[in-house]
C-alpha cells in the first residue's frame, strides 16, 4: 500500500520509516521538498519526497503529523484532494503553539470529532499521537507483548486498514471505539502516553479483552 505522509518531522519521518521497512511505498511531503533529501535518502530505496499535493495524489493511505493549529488550512487547501481518502491522524492539539481556542475546542467537542470537521470529506482515523517518536522508534517490532497504539475511527474501511498499518510499522493496534471515543487517548486522555501492551491498554480503557 503507498501511504502519503503530511509532515516529515520526526514523527512523520519516524513512522514513514518503519512503514518502509515493512514494505510500502512512501511519501513524504513539505512545502519545500528538496530539503527532505537528506532525511529520504536516509530510510531507504521505498522513500521519497514531493509536495503535501503530491503525496495526497500518491498515497492510497495518508499520515498527517503536523502542528493541530495547522488542520484548518490544511482542509482548506486540500479539502477536494482529501475526500474520501483513509487519513491516520497523529495531530495533537496544544494550547501554547496552537492557540487557546482551538485547545478549548478539542477539550469540549474530542480530537476526533474536531479532525473530522477540519478535514472534512476524508475518513480520518486517530492512531500514533500518544507517544514520542524516540519511544515509537525504539520499541517498534519489539518482542511480545508488543507496544500498544490506540485507534479510532467512524469507517470501518479506514480501521481496518489503520490497524493493519499499525501492525505493519511493528505496534499491536487496540481499537477504543468511534471518533468521539479519541478522547480517551488525547493529551490529558487515560489512554494518552502509556507504553503498555494491548492486554494493559485495553484494561486502563476498561475494554473488551
Amino acid at each position: 500500500m503507498r501511504i502519503g505522509i503530511i509532515g516529515a518531522g520526526r514523527l512523520g519521518g519516524t513512522i514513514g520509516g518503519l512503514w518502509a521497512k515493512g514494505g510500502h511505498p512512501v511519501m513524504l511531503s513539505s512545502r519545500h521538498p528538496e530539503e527532505l533529501k537528506d532525511l529520504v535518502a536516509g530510510l531507504g530505496p521505498l522513500v521519497k519526497a514531493g509536495t503535501v499535493a503530491e503525496a495526497i495524489a500518491f498515497g492510497d493511505a495518508l499520515f498527517i503529523a503536523v502542528p493541530y493549529g495547522a488542520l484548518p488550512q490544511i482542509g482548506k487547501d486540500y479539502g477536494d484532494a482529501l475526500k474520501g481518502k483513509i487519513l491516520l491522524d497523529a495531530c495533537n492539539a496544544v494550547a501554547g503553539r496552537d492557540g487557546s481556542a482551538v485547545a478549548d475546542e478539542v477539550e469540549r467537542e474530542g480530537i476526533g470529532v474536531v479532525s473530522q470537521k477540519y478535514l472534512d470529506g476524508a475518513r480520518p482515523v486517530r492512531a500514533f499521537n500518544t507517544m514520542s517518536y524516540a519511544i515509537l522508534a525504539r520499541e517498534a517490532n519489539r518482542p511480545p507483548p508488543r507496544l500498544a497504539i490506540p485507534i479510532a475511527g467512524d469507517d470501518p474501511e479506514a480501521v481496518k486498514v489503520a490497524a493493519a498499518l499499525v501492525t505493519d510499522a511493528g505496534f499491536d493496534p487496540v481499537l477504543v471505539g468511534k471518533l468521539a471515543d479519541a478522547r480517551k487517548f488525547q493529551r490529558g486522555g487515560p489512554g494518552y502516553g502509556q507504553p503498555v501492551s494491548a492486554a494493559e491498554l485495553r484494561q486502563k480503557l476498561s475494554l473488551a479483552p
